[in-house]
């Protein structure tokens, strides 16, 4: 009985995979998973880089993190941030891509229009929407209108956290416009003609037509949103700076104040792995959600 041949992985095929292959995983390698490898090393050891240099302390530094106060009220003051930005992240811009799919007077200028948020830097959206909730600000100015007295926005412990929420989701709202925008033109319009052919009404289209054809869309802009929101950073170093009382401290500008302020590397690779845990729960959810249609 003859041989069966096989393919060596040297043959030409193989080998002009590999070739063009290797740009892509040379730097996959170098800037992804080797500073996540180095991260979870880091989060195992405590020490400086310049003095003492770094040494191995085991589990110390997850341990730490469990008994630490300030971490389980950062992780809530996350938690609280990212649902509250999600769902109108997603709502609004459903809606806007609704009516923006429709035939409009001015429809392109109005898409630009809600898109320019997205491509604003948060630094400079940051620093516009401090000018505009400070107490002599804007916004209490047209509240005064009203005879409401000034509210201190940024400095106090019940309204510093909505100003925050407020600027993600307005910056997030044209991103998220745009990927619906793209899922409703990808749902056949003969799907809509024959509904309004069996006398079913926009409401009825949009339930059993529009939300069934964007599963795949919601999908996907809600692990963004949700990813978005939890490496949010910005606009808490730039508008509150994790005040006050640490009530908008999230969990980014944590490890950064524990790294760049205090110099404790070590603790903070470990709360950096922990968001990284939460991030990648995340991506497994959205791929099994995928494998699911």
């Amino acid at each position: 009985m003859p041989k069966m041949s096989t393919k060596s992985w040297l043959d030409n095929d193989t080998f002009a995979a590999w070739t063009f292959l290797a740009p892509a995983v040379i730097l996959l390698g170098l800037f992804v998973l080797w500073p996540i490898a180095y991260l979870f090393y880091l989060s195992f050891t405590a020490g400086s880089f310049t003095s003492t240099g770094i040494y191995w302390v085991g589990l110390k530094n997850y341990w730490r993190l469990l008994l630490n106060a300030d971490f389980w009220q950062v992780l809530g003051n996350t938690t609280y941030f990212t649902l509250a930005s999600l769902v109108p992240s997603l709502v609004i811009p459903l809606g806007l891509a609704v009516l923006l799919n429709r035939s409009l007077i001015l429809r392109g200028v109005l898409r630009s229009a809600y898109f320019l948020p997205s491509i604003i830097s948060l630094v400079a959206a940051g620093l516009g929407f401090r000018w505009l909730f400070q107490t002599s600000g804007p916004i209490n100015a047209f509240l005064n209108i009203f005879d409401i007295p000034p509210i201190s926005w940024l400095g106090d412990t019940f309204w510093a956290m909505p100003v925050i929420i407020i600027v993600s989701i307005w910056k997030q709202i044209g991103f998220n416009m745009v990927v619906f925008l793209a899922g409703l033109q990808a749902i056949p319009p003969s799907r809509y003609e024959a509904a309004e052919l069996d006398g079913a009404d926009g409401w009825r289209q949009f339930w059993h037509i529009t939300l069934p054809g964007l599963r795949p869309t919601l999908i996907f802009a809600t692990v963004t949103t949700a990813i978005f929101t939890l490496r949010s950073f910005e606009q808490v170093y730039v508008i509150t700076g994790g005040g006050p009382l640490n009530t908008t401290n999230l969990l980014v500008y944590y490890i950064y104040q524990e790294a760049f302020a205090q110099f404790d590397f070590g603790y903070a690779a470990a709360a950096a792995t922990v968001l990284l845990a939460l991030a990648l729960v995340l991506v497994y959810l959205q791929l099994r959600s995928w494998e699911e249609e």
